[in-house]
């Protein structure tokens, strides 16, 4: 290249600065995925000057907690982004993509902790992973869950949510022989406290091989279980 380009490629290392925020344009290089933008409490200006800088560097894009009013405001300006009113997230993928490998299940206790597992089904889908999902599984009706077990045991990596007590978690830990990721949610009568009540209750499961990532994180919960994913082929 010029001497110009690898001045400007070398300026631009390795973030680059808007001001108000400073973009890690290496993130690829040394995680295995880009830069992913938490959308609450920015402004609609803020997120379509980041979006475009993302799209000027043809670089994959996923935006987090994206509520469907902040959506509206930047889609015209931003066509290209697909949204998931449940998970409240927003994506464009690379323009070359390669198939999706490698499954990880995505298991909830209750219809109320779906919006948190779609967050993380849709982050693996858009990380490279291949999300099974099976939903309202857990331990008031356990027949369900155990119904599913060959689905369960052919998973490389398994997202269990739930909130309330939180058991699910060690069940579904205690039949396969897969790391178990296990995200509590804020769902439940007061005693749950907004998540706390499961999130203890999973962090002094009895059964070895359950990792817990922080209250109502689907998106923690799927970058973990893409890890554990990909480094099991």
């Amino acid at each position: 290249m010029s001497r110009r380009d690898a001045h400007e490629r070398i300026a631009r290392w390795p973030y680059e600065n808007l001001g108000w925020a400073r973009l890690d344009t290496h993130r690829r290089r040394r995680r295995g995925y880009p830069e992913v933008v938490l959308a609450e409490g920015k402004t609609a200006e803020q997120l379509i000057r980041i979006i475009r800088r993302f799209a000027s560097r043809r670089e994959a894009l996923l935006l987090t907690r994206l509520s469907p009013q902040l959506f509206q405001a930047i889609h015209t300006a931003c066509p290209a982004l697909r949204y998931h009113p449940l998970a409240r997230v927003a994506c464009a993928a690379p323009r070359r993509r390669d198939p999706l490998e490698g499954m990880v299940a995505v298991v909830t206790a209750g219809t109320s902790d779906v919006p948190v597992a779609e967050e993380a089904a849709v982050t693996l889908e858009w990380l490279g992973s291949r999300p099974a999902r099976l939903y309202d599984v857990g331990v008031a009706g356990i027949h369900r869950l155990l119904s599913q077990l060959p689905l369960l045991r052919r998973a490389r990596a398994i997202i269990v949510v739930a909130g309330m007590e939180g058991a699910l978690a060690s069940v579904v830990a205690g039949v396969v022989h897969c790391p178990v990721v296990a995200v509590p949610t804020s769902v439940g009568y007061g005693a749950a406290f907004q998540g706390v009540a499961p999130l203890l209750a999973m962090l002094n499961s009895c059964v070895p091989g359950v990792g817990v990532v922080n209250i109502d994180n689907g998106f923690g919960a799927a970058c973990l279980a893409h890890m554990i994913n990909r480094t099991s082929r």
